[in-house]
């Protein structure tokens, strides 16, 4: 009986020194608490982000519109999940990184998020509230039909 109790006594050592030992979250830009939440930013980007591609790049309509609200409001895409899961196939860290590249052209997920993004942000609404709206998928309910048919006109015109 003495043996058994070394032994337990042993095996619970050794499974409480393995749980201290288990890697924390070492991206601190991005905590995790939650794994099927993809990747995003928890806190505003200290450095310059990357560009997003040029919107003229793309003669459809949704996909131009999608490029230019997201140049518009990178920073809050910077703190967005996407949920595409492009995190776990492409090693993106953010909403932002599909319009940095080619991959949200392609991708009605990413689209419908920045648009989402997009318009909350001129609600008013905080990136982390807009984030929140995201992983409830508050997103699929943007009427996508008004950024099919026509270009969105740039920033710094007025009207509608």
């Amino acid at each position: 009986m003495n043996k058994l109790h070394k032994l337990l006594a042993a095996a619970t050592l050794l499974a409480a020194s393995g749980l201290l030992a288990w890697p924390q979250h070492a991206n601190s830009q991005a905590p995790q608490t939650d794994d099927s939440i993809p990747a995003f930013h928890s806190e505003p980007p200290k450095d310059a982000l990357p560009p997003t591609m040029e919107p003229s790049l793309f003669t459809d309509f949704e996909m131009f519109n999608a490029y230019t609200v997201a140049g518009r409001v990178k920073k809050v895409l910077y703190q967005q999940p996407c949920y595409c899961h492009c995190d776990r196939s492409q090693g993106h860290q953010s909403l932002l990184d599909c319009f940095a590249s080619r991959h949200g052209s392609g991708c009605n997920i990413c689209m419908g998020e920045a648009f989402y993004s997009y318009e909350q942000t001129h609600k008013g609404k905080t990136p982390a509230q807009i984030r929140d709206g995201i992983i409830h998928g508050e997103w699929q309910k943007v009427d996508l039909t008004k950024y099919q048919k026509s270009y969105l006109p740039s920033a710094n015109t007025t009207g509608k």
